[in-house]
């Protein structure tokens, strides 16, 4: 990691990101989207893409771009092409927000909204999966980890794909039959394929070398994360290509394809954990950070996450019961490994930023001494805690629970970000150490800013 290069556009991703997840969680406390409204009403899919792209996609897609140079040990193919890739992906995230509000009865102009949020979408993600997809080709053969990011972001190629045949049909722009059944029935797979490939899978891939780099944990590859990728890898091809034949070519459903993912996904779970558990057990770091024991708790949602599912599967599933368990996945594993990860991401990359060069030079602090974990903690302990009041509310169809939860987990949220902001501007380093012995001016959000 010392030796790579820093992207420039990490951190924008990273802001537009947070911008996006305060978004989302000011319109859940408002009552917009599940569990206020149904599930399949077009206010819950502009809460839902709202996250799921303006949110945890962008937040995947600028930690990849940083951190895929690290896991090949390659430069990235392309170091300026993410800043066209953001520009494409926040013009066509808005303009398919825009669309849905259409479909909700807001006033909006006559544009084909979700056919050109649908352009600007699959742009933005081909762009930067040629980058990455190039990166780590030129490294071949590739390692465990890298392997894992491969895996999901051939998962991401299926949920934009998906995605733009929505946007497409419901614009009004394809008729073809095919594409309407697609459209009909094929939102469980663009779901599974994202949440589960394309945002867990990649998640995984990199928290494997993530979580030794930074606990100072043997990197070796085991069998067990090795069955964990086989079972995780079948199980996304099952979805990508199960799914559509059983419907376009057999006339079938999809349920079966996605309980014969689920089961390999849950067996990949597990050898996860089993994985991430070990890396606790064997670390060289004596004392565990606070990003590290945050990790914990967004794995611990994850393990109940995946039960509950099995549970809710089992004893035959309702909109809300689906619901309450995406919303627990999603704010609860996914949004909390994120939080968790930026933490450490952002003061180790100011850290890079102001110290790597003088490193050997100087006294230089540590990478820990740009936070204060004492502060944060309570934000983050509130956070879960909203997590979990919030998830149990939409569960039991508690509307006004449910939003007080949300305000909850806005206001740790804005403070986690407060504590990023603080880590940029090195407020928590003695003046004695600052780099050149003054204040330095750092990027929060575009490179001229």
């Amino acid at each position: 990691m010392f030796g790579a290069s820093l992207s420039r556009w990490t951190m924008s991703y990273f802001a537009a990101a947070l911008a996006a997840l305060l978004g989302a969680e000011v319109l859940m406390v408002a009552g917009v989207g599940f569990p206020s409204q149904p599930v399949t009403a077009p206010q819950t899919l502009v809460l839902v893409h709202l996250v799921a792209i303006g949110w945890l996609s962008l937040l995947i897609s600028g930690a990849l771009i940083q951190f895929v140079p690290v896991l090949v040990t390659k430069p990235l193919a392309h170091p300026e092409l993410p800043a066209v890739a953001l520009a494409l992906l926040t013009a066509g995230l808005g303009s398919l927000l825009l669309g849905f509000l259409g479909m909700a009865g807001f006033s909006v102009s006559a544009m084909p909204w979700l056919p050109l949020g649908a352009i600007g979408l699959a742009s933005g993600f081909a762009l930067n999966l040629w980058n990455l997809g190039r990166t780590l080709w030129s490294a071949r053969p590739i390692a465990l980890p890298a392997r894992f990011v491969a895996a999901g972001l051939l998962s991401l190629v299926g949920v934009v794909t998906l995605g733009t045949i929505f946007s497409l049909t419901l614009g009004g722009w394809m008729t073809n039959a095919a594409f309407l059944r697609l459209t009909s029935e094929a939102i469980p797979l663009h779901a599974a394929l994202g949440l589960g490939g394309w945002l867990t899978f990649t998640a995984m891939g990199v928290s494997y070398r993530l979580l030794a780099m930074f606990m100072l944990a043997p990197e070796a590859e085991h069998r067990t994360s090795r069955i964990a990728f086989a079972a995780g890898a079948v199980a996304i091809l099952v979805v990508l290509i199960g799914g559509p034949v059983c419907l376009l070519i057999f006339g079938q459903g999809v349920i079966h394809p996605l309980l014969a993912a689920f089961a390999l996904a849950l067996v990949s779970i597990a050898l996860y954990g089993h994985d991430i558990v070990r890396l606790y057990r064997t670390r060289k770091r004596p004392r565990i950070e606070l990003n590290a024991r945050v990790v914990a708790w967004a794995l611990g949602a994850l393990g109940l996450a995946a039960l509950l599912l099995l549970a809710v599967t089992a004893l035959g599933p309702t909109d809300r019961d689906i619901g309450g368990v995406v919303f627990l996945f999603v704010f609860g594993w996914l949004t909390g490994l994120g939080l968790a990860k930026l933490y450490k991401i952002v003061a180790f990359l100011t850290w890079l930023e102001c110290y790597g060069g003088l490193l050997g030079k100087r006294p230089t602090p540590r990478v820990q001494d740009l936070v204060n974990e004492p502060r944060a903690m309570p934000w983050f302990s509130l956070y879960f805690a909203g997590v979990g009041v919030a998830s149990l509310a939409a569960f039991l169809g508690a509307h006004l629970v449910f939003r007080c939860a949300a305000f909850a987990m806005l206001i740790a949220t804005a403070k986690i970000c407060f504590e990023l902001v603080l880590t940029r501007n090195l407020a928590a380093v003695p003046e004695a150490m600052l780099p050149n012995g003054h204040r330095v001016r750092l990027r929060l959000h575009l490179p001229i800013l």
